[in-house]
């Protein structure tokens, strides 16, 4: 027994047996191009199903830069059960920070001042991890300002 007839438990038919005995049967040059025209027809729609989702991915992407000495948020895992930089759980922050920028390391990645709390993680990030973050100095209130009142 073949290894094809044991396995799909029939005989295996050829190209040349596709058809049915009152077709024309197609020999030789005339199955080769049909076979070419079908290949061409494939690409084809191939190459359109490719074009319409890079069309949809690229409406949705935006190329991001950051400036050195800028500030930006880093992104913590959101995978369930997954501890990195301390925390954990379901209802754990999304974005940690705001970091420094050192520098930039190649066109889409970014070395980070890190706190020494966070000394284990390498430094360096990729930009789909990191968020911009705007810095208002006016915003910015010192402890030292801020009494509490009974």
């Amino acid at each position: 027994m073949a290894p094809y007839e044991y396995l799909y438990g029939r005989k295996y038919r050829s190209p040349i047996e596709w058809f049915n005995v009152g077709e024309t049967i197609l020999v030789g040059p005339q199955l080769v191009q049909q076979a070419i025209e079908k290949i061409k027809l494939i690409q084809e729609r191939l190459l359109a199903a490719q074009s319409r989702k890079k069309s949809y991915a690229d409406n949705r992407r935006r190329d991001m830069e950051f400036q050195v000495d800028g500030w930006v948020f880093l992104k913590v895992s959101s995978m369930k059960d997954v501890m990195r930089f301390g925390k954990r759980g379901k209802l754990s922050l999304w974005y940690i920070g705001p970091y420094r920028i050192i520098r930039n390391v190649g066109q889409v990645a970014y070395e980070l001042d890190l706190p020494s709390d966070l000394e284990s993680v390498h430094p360096v990030f990729h930009v789909s991890m990191l968020r911009k973050c705007i810095v208002d100095p006016s915003r910015i209130v010192s402890f030292d300002d801020v009494q509490v009142i009974e």
